[in-house]
């Protein structure tokens, strides 16, 4: 799971038919510089490889922290079905604290 930071949302054309209803956010993952000062838009020393698109149902917003789960378990909330999901925003977080010692 990581700490990710919405930038912005994704908009599509024609969807699948039995994609599930919500949003594509478009979001920066934070490195250990933007955990250790969440409220300040510290950016990542070095760019993503590319951009992380995660599906949200929870409302999150443009500058919301959320935690993102990848993967297979980024899908489990359709379990037995499968959806195109890869990328899953499992909470809005409203705080982050972190021991700036432990974060290298």
């Amino acid at each position: 799971m990581r700490i990710a930071r919405v930038m912005g949302t994704v908009t599509l054309g024609p969807r699948e038919a039995d994609f599930p209803v919500g949003r594509l956010l478009l979001c920066e993952a934070l490195d250990a510089g933007g955990v250790k000062t969440p409220a300040i838009r510290v950016r990542r020393k070095a760019a993503m490889a590319e951009s992380l698109v995660v599906f949200d149902e929870l409302g999150a917003g443009v500058d919301c922290l959320i935690a993102v789960s990848e993967g297979r378990e980024a899908a489990m909330p359709w379990w037995p079905d499968d959806h195109p999901v890869d990328a899953y925003c499992v909470a809005i977080l409203d705080a982050v604290t972190a021991d700036a010692k432990l974060l290298v």
